[in-house]
């Protein structure tokens, strides 16, 4: 199978995860037997993508300490400068869901909505993480699985403002 047919499977297969993400994450309205705030939905779900910067910042950390010819702050090689790329783009991909999901959870009142974003994301930058590492092209899975969940979530809230 060639690279580029090795990353439209992964694409196509992070989109069919987004619709799944995004449907089932709309439908949950409660939590348990108590109401809880769409603040308080917004603020738990984004903690997964937080969980997720601490661990690659702790693994940077971990292989520059570890290895003499990075200790003191040189050019990053091999597995650590791959780790430095996941770490780049699990921030931008952050910055994306700070932006949107608040908003989706205010506007459609599902507060399930961040929470399962927020898992979706974390199991999906795993994906993105360990693929890197395995085969650059079977990153395209972990990207899209993270990256589209949050795309058709802002096409929500775009939907919203239609009349």
């Amino acid at each position: 199978m060639t690279k580029r047919a090795v990353i439209l499977l992964g694409m196509a297969a992070g989109l069919i995860w987004a619709c799944a993400v995004v449907y089932y994450g709309l439908q949950w309205t409660q939590i348990g037997r108590t109401d809880t705030s769409p603040l308080a939905a917004s603020a738990t779900g984004l903690l997964f993508p937080g969980l997720v910067l601490v661990a690659l910042i702790a693994r940077l950390a971990q292989r520059r300490f570890f290895d003499d010819a990075m200790i003191d702050g040189q050019t990053l090689q091999g597995g650590a400068l791959i780790d430095q790329r996941v770490l780049s783009n699990t921030i931008e991909q952050t910055v994306l869901a700070i932006c949107i999901w608040p908003c989706a959870t205010l506007l459609s009142g599902a507060v399930g909505l961040p929470i399962i974003l927020g898992l979706s994301f974390l199991l999906a930058r795993l994906l993105f993480w360990i693929g890197y590492h395995l085969s650059a092209p079977l990153r395209s899975l972990g990207f899209a699985a993270t990256f589209y969940p949050t795309i058709l979530t802002a096409l929500y809230v775009l939907w919203q403002f239609v009349p």
